[in-house]
């Protein structure tokens, strides 16, 4: 009988043993996301609608790592500037990225993202200038070419998805209400991040040169800048944003700059980095 009890106590320490070695040597998963307050938001909710974390209620559009109630998974995240993603993604297990970002990095969000972020109008890129320009003929002429079915075919021919047009009634290209003969030989001077933006400009440019209206496309490569260069008056407007974004820079940087489009959205990508599938947020 002694035995017996020694055999099973020499069993369960065997388990206990190995099941804490099990324990100690499953890995902490990490995902990097943007740090900034609304990106940072739209890459939780996407985790949140795929069951790897848990938001506590009314947690929305500024939603932090902090609102985290549930995390299933021990996921360790790690808040990085949204442009950096990209270079780190080889150094995390996952990593949610915004599309703009992830193109430029050469990665096809529809292809290459284990998952996606849905279409929300709510994250539309929007063109935006300083508050009481929004009416000038200018403004009027360039939104008209963004609105066009130049740029939106463009959209859907040149990202096949990881661009999507807002735009619901797409025109010619052309306000009515313009005097383009007055405009002509006019300069239209525009901030925006190289990709898809400064892309989708160049279609609004061959549009407005038809008019004699030439559109100057100044990239940049931060989030910073396009709006203080609108707001100081030295750049007619800005397309690298979506309203969310703006709305909480305005209240943060006290700048008057405002939205009079919206031009298309770029759907939040969940890629893969030292893990390549999913399987390691499977239960």
């Amino acid at each position: 009988m002694k035995k017996i009890i020694a055999l099973v106590l020499a069993a369960l320490l065997v388990l206990a043993t190995f099941a804490a070695c099990s324990s100690s040597d499953k890995k902490t998963l990490t995902i990097a996301v943007p740090n900034d307050t609304t990106n940072e938001a739209r890459a939780l909710l996407l985790l949140q609608d795929k069951g790897y974390i848990k938001l506590k209620d009314g947690a929305g559009i500024q939603a932090t790592i902090k609102d985290i109630v549930e995390n299933p998974f021990g996921i360790e995240f790690k808040e990085v500037e949204a442009a950096q993603i990209p270079n780190i993604l080889q150094d995390v297990d996952y990593a949610v990225i915004n599309s703009n970002y992830a193109i430029s990095a050469d990665l096809n969000p529809v292809k290459d993202s284990l998952a996606i972020e849905g279409s929300s109008s709510a994250y539309g890129n929007i063109l935006a200038v300083k508050e009481g320009a929004e009416n000038s003929d200018k403004i009027k002429a360039l939104k008209a070419a963004l609105e066009s079915n130049d740029v939106a075919d463009f959209i859907t021919e040149k990202y096949a998805g990881s661009v999507v047009s807002t735009v619901e009634n797409p025109g010619d290209g052309y306000d009515s209400s313009v005097d383009y003969d007055k405009l002509a030989g006019t300069k239209i001077t525009v901030a925006a991040s190289p990709t898809p933006h400064a892309e989708i400009l160049a279609v609004a440019k061959k549009i407005l040169a038809e008019k004699d209206v030439t559109l100057d496309i100044k990239e940049f490569t931060d989030y910073v800048q396009p709006n203080k260069v609108v707001d100081s008056g030295e750049v007619d407007a800005n397309y690298f944003q979506h309203l969310p974004y703006l709305e909480d820079f305005n209240k943060e940087n006290g700048t008057k700059v405002v939205s009079v489009a919206s031009i298309h959205v770029e759907p939040m990508g969940f890629y893969g980095g030292k893990q390549t599938t999913l399987d390691a947020l499977s239960k």
